[in-house]
């Protein structure tokens, strides 16, 4: 069968430099560049770096840049969607490791603006080991540092060639974090005030939001798929129907990017904070509060869960009555973002499974429940559906479920509960009343919180005693 491959190489100039060469940017950021090329005329081409050396991993060069993304999911609609697009905007992939020159380089195309990025939630890290000359320096933020002063060395710290900064960790406010690390090297490197004020003045580091499911690479689907298509393609990566690039940064940058013209979901906004808390709160909120009651229900994956009756119903009114009714947002952009959420949810190309969901559900629950069932109980409602995920994550620490992942104090905190509770030395109302005043997870006492205690306390009991089906059809 033949090989894909670029029909006419290295034939866009250079705007964008790309960190990471997974499948989330590459199904994500770059599909969304090769849409704004097609659709708006941006005429932006790509180069990716690969920070870390991978020896079992071709660079993207071995197709010409070009490669495949099969985008799959519902639409707006509910109908069930598949779409193919060669794209085609990488110009080329260079490995810092082995090419460093070719990567300090880099920074003399005038071309160039944007940086993007993805290493990891742990790759925006600094340390005081990295140096100037090292080839390469450890760290992303190093190595990012070097080539800005590359760049201000070789044009001689003209304003016009600074760049826009897009890192892509899940990490709150990354464009100041990523801001701050290099400015860490810069001071530490001794690179000088006229860098540092160059950093400020003629760059512009955006912290964003990014949201699409990425399933990477389909091994067990690529006979189907190369008849489909009529090639072989090693870099295909599939993703989720649904996407959102949440862009704090300024009014300029909408008209720099021709986001008017494409039709794209990237939002351009003054203050990412609620729309972080939308995602947190709706989707990995979701998330987080139904695994736990639908895996004591005996389902095993998301999409079965939203479509049964009991979890179904469930999630939905604990969306509906208790999570969106905490966030801050307009409730009508609420409501549209959770029948998003929900298509998600049931896509049909994705089977995602709750046992994997369910890794560290005591940190997933913390951030991603707990500020809306306090917000609510602030409010004077009872959130009785996120008492019961609480109540259910509780039971699911006792074992005897699924493997429990987590922090290892948590499990051993439950490990000696439950055993304290078997041995009847503790009640359920024990049981709920010492683990709402475990500070190193919550940092501060929940039983302060009104009805909060009785009201775990009924849901273990409930649970317990009528198990999981019957708790759901009574709250019903």
């Amino acid at each position: 069968m033949q090989q894909l491959t670029r029909e006419a190489a290295f034939d866009l100039p250079i705007k964008f430099l790309q960190f990471g060469e997974g499948n989330f940017l590459r199904a994500f950021v770059d599909w969304q560049i090769d849409l704004l090329n097609e659709r708006a005329g941006l005429n932006a081409g790509v180069v990716i770096v690969r920070p870390i050396a991978r020896a079992d991993m071709p660079l993207l060069d071995t197709q010409g840049g070009v490669y495949t993304t099969l985008i799959r999911g519902l639409n707006e609609a509910g109908e069930a969607v598949k779409e193919y697009r060669k794209i085609a905007c990488i110009q080329r992939e260079v490995d810092v490791t082995s090419m460093y020159q070719d990567y300090l380089a880099l920074a003399h195309i005038p071309t160039l603006r944007y940086i993007v990025s993805n290493t990891t939630e742990a790759g925006i890290a600094i340390n005081d080991t990295d140096a100037y000359d090292d080839a390469p320096a450890a760290t992303f933020p190093a190595k990012l540092t070097r080539l800005l002063h590359e760049r201000f060395t070789h044009f001689h710290g003209a304003v016009d060639k600074g760049l826009v900064l897009l890192p892509c960790e899940l990490l709150d406010h990354n464009g100041d974090l990523l801001k701050a690390a290099v400015k860490h090297f810069a001071t530490r490197w001794e690179l000088g005030a006229e860098f540092d004020s160059w950093l400020d003045t003629a760059c512009t580091f955006c912290s964003t939001l990014v949201d699409r499911i990425v399933t990477g690479y389909p091994r067990d689907e690529m006979g189907e798929i190369e008849a489909e298509t009529g090639y072989r393609d090693h870099f295909l990566v599939t993703a989720e129907y649904f996407y959102l690039f949440v862009i704090e940064g300024p009014k300029w940058l909408a008209d720099e990017l021709k986001l008017g013209q494409a039709g794209l979901n990237i939002q351009l906004v003054d203050d990412i904070t609620p729309y972080k808390q939308r995602k947190v709160g709706v989707l990995n909120g979701g998330h987080t509060a139904m695994v736990p009651v639908a895996l004591l229900a005996d389902l095993e994956t998301v999409g079965e869960s939203v479509d049964d009756a009991d979890v179904g119903q469930f999630l939905l009114s604990a969306l509906d009555q208790e999570i969106i009714p905490a966030l801050p947002l307009p409730r009508e952009e609420l409501d549209t973002f959770a029948a998003d959420v929900l298509r998600r949810f049931r896509n049909p190309y994705i089977r995602h499974r709750l046992e994997s969901i369910a890794l560290n559900s005591w940190s997933k629950f913390a951030a991603r429940v707990m500020p809306q069932l306090q917000t609510c109980i602030a409010q004077g409602h009872t959130p009785s559906r996120l008492i019961l995920a609480l109540a259910a994550t509780m039971v699911l620490y006792r074992g005897k479920v699924i493997r429990l992942a987590d922090d290892a104090a948590n499990l051993e905190w439950f490990a000696a509960g439950w055993q304290k509770v078997d041995s009847g030395e503790w009640s359920l109302a024990t049981l709920a009343r010492e683990w709402l005043a475990y500070q190193p997870l919550w940092g501060c006492d929940l039983n302060a919180l009104s009805g909060l205690t009785d009201g775990l306390t009924q849901a273990l009991t409930a649970i317990t005693e009528h198990g999981m089906r019957q708790t759901l059809k009574a709250m019903a």
